[in-house]
């Protein structure tokens, strides 16, 4: 038997009918062994350092950054690592040369390693300027963007870009020359940013944004389902899920799409919502909420960062769970233990998959395993309503929704996962604030018929 990613990515592929129907594109994920520890430590401090909690680099510098028509693409993509990270293919160029970048909700900016990079893996796929004529350096001084485990610094230039049938002239970038060690992996060679311009470090319109602007998205909606393999061996890059550009994909998801409205600062910034309500092992949790608990929705994030005390409010929860001495900020319970959580950011309660919630064991041989919520701030005082997340909610929640980032009303969407894609745990009722709203899947954007999506995967299975 195929397995379910695998059929789906195949079904993926098979030509659209109409012009309106989505292009689908697979999108992969590096794998390899499930991450270790060390890993899931850096992941913590650059989460730290992009919301403004790392304490080594200054948080003024973060929460002053967060001050400032064509039919739907249906976008596969690249499950990285066992859930670590997940990239989708970008044209850059004329003629257009491919690569393979982490879609990131939580960042703005496009960069990508150039032919000059001086310290890049003989691996990596560099970007070759002088091979295309449509390519413009805008300043002779480089720029950096710096992250929690690294930085990268090159020169603020405009290309033509392209994804799928999508297209942009003279869209910013960074043409990258230097990069960290342990940012870049496999066959990936940079980022795509798809939070809000007020954030760019390069100054440039996001690329999502930029084809908004340029009306040609039917709907300035995108859509994403991850995929799971998470306590499994894998290869080195396995199929991912699905990025929907300028809409959803039916297929993907049952019921209805939660629309949550956006929170936080006036000007957008990240993709943010208000935490509502958590419960652990059944049980509601007492945990700050609204605009004191902002949570950033973030896909280029592997786990599930927040504040120290609610974060040690829920694993007090969990009957024998303790902290990890030597990885601050990190828990560890009982491997026996089966540990379960759901989060509502204004609705409903959705539930994380108790494989997402356990990284594996504390140490080799060890009874105690690691837990997927982390303490993001450190002890750090959050000023009220300032606008800055005290949550980042990355992967590890993301891969048991289908989420929808959606510019016009702004707002972020949930909806259970369809059979197809091997469902997820059905939401229950949370508390209700104002604003939200639901989308059926036979909305605007969509696929295929879901009578046509079951007669076409049977030969997979």
């Amino acid at each position: 038997m195929i397995p379910l990613p695998l059929a789906v990515s195949a079904l993926l592929l098979l030509p659209a009918f109409t012009a309106a129907d989505p292009i689908h594109i697979p999108i992969k994920r590096r794998s390899g062994w499930a991450a270790t520890h060390m890993d899931h430590l850096a992941a913590a401090e650059f989460m730290r350092n992009r919301y403004g909690y790392l304490k080594t680099n200054g948080s003024a510098a973060t929460a002053k950054r967060m001050e400032r028509r064509a039919s739907a693409q249906s976008l596969n993509f690249v499950n990285q690592q066992g859930d670590s990270s997940y990239f989708g293919t970008v044209q850059i160029g004329t003629p257009p040369q491919s690569f393979n970048v982490i879609l990131d909700t939580g960042s703005s900016d496009l960069w990508v390693a150039d032919t000059q990079c001086v310290n890049c893996d003989r691996g990596t796929p560099l970007f070759n300027p002088q091979q295309s004529s449509t390519f413009k350096q805008q300043r002779n001084n480089p720029t950096p963007i710096n992250y929690g485990s690294g930085n990268v610094a090159g020169f603020i230039s405009t290309e033509t870009v392209s994804m799928g049938n999508f297209s942009l002239q003279n869209q910013g970038f960074l043409s990258v020359e230097s990069v960290s060690d342990q940012l870049l992996a496999g066959s990936v060679s940079g980022i795509m940013g798809l939070a809000f311009g007020a954030i760019s470090s390069t100054g440039a319109t996001p690329f999502w944004q930029g084809l908004a602007n340029s009306n040609q998205l039917t709907a300035a909606e995108m859509g994403f389902w991850l995929t799971r393999f998470r306590g499994s061996r894998f290869k080195e890059e396995e199929p991912g899920g699905s990025f929907t550009l300028g809409g959803t994909n039916s297929s993907l998801f049952q019921g209805e799409i939660e629309f949550l409205p956006m929170a936080g600062p006036s000007q957008p910034s990240f993709w943010l919502l208000g935490v509502s309500a958590i419960t652990v092992q059944g049980n509601n949790l007492a945990v700050a909420t609204g605009n004191n608990a902002l949570a950033a929705i973030d896909t280029g994030t592997t786990l599930i960062g927040g504040p120290s005390e609610d974060v040690a409010n829920l694993w007090n929860a969990v009957p024998g769970s303790a902290k990890v001495p030597s990885m601050p900020g990190f828990w560890s319970f009982p491997c026996t233990t089966t540990v379960a959580i759901s989060m509502a950011f204004g609705g409903k309660l959705w539930p994380i998959s108790p494989q997402d919630m356990n990284l594996g064991a504390a140490t080799d041989g060890s009874r105690r395993c690691l837990g997927g919520i982390f303490d993001l701030t450190l002890g750090s005082n959050i000023e009220a309503n300032s606008g800055n997340p005290s949550w980042v909610v990355g992967d590890t929640f993301l891969k048991n929704v289908y989420s929808v980032y959606r510019a016009d009303p702004l707002s972020v969407g949930f909806a259970q996962l369809s059979d197809l894609v091997g469902g997820s745990g059905a939401p229950t009722d949370g508390p209700r604030t104002s604003g939200t709203s639901g989308r059926s899947p036979t909305a605007s954007g969509t696929f295929f018929a879901s009578l046509l999506l079951v007669v076409a995967l049977l030969p997979f299975l």
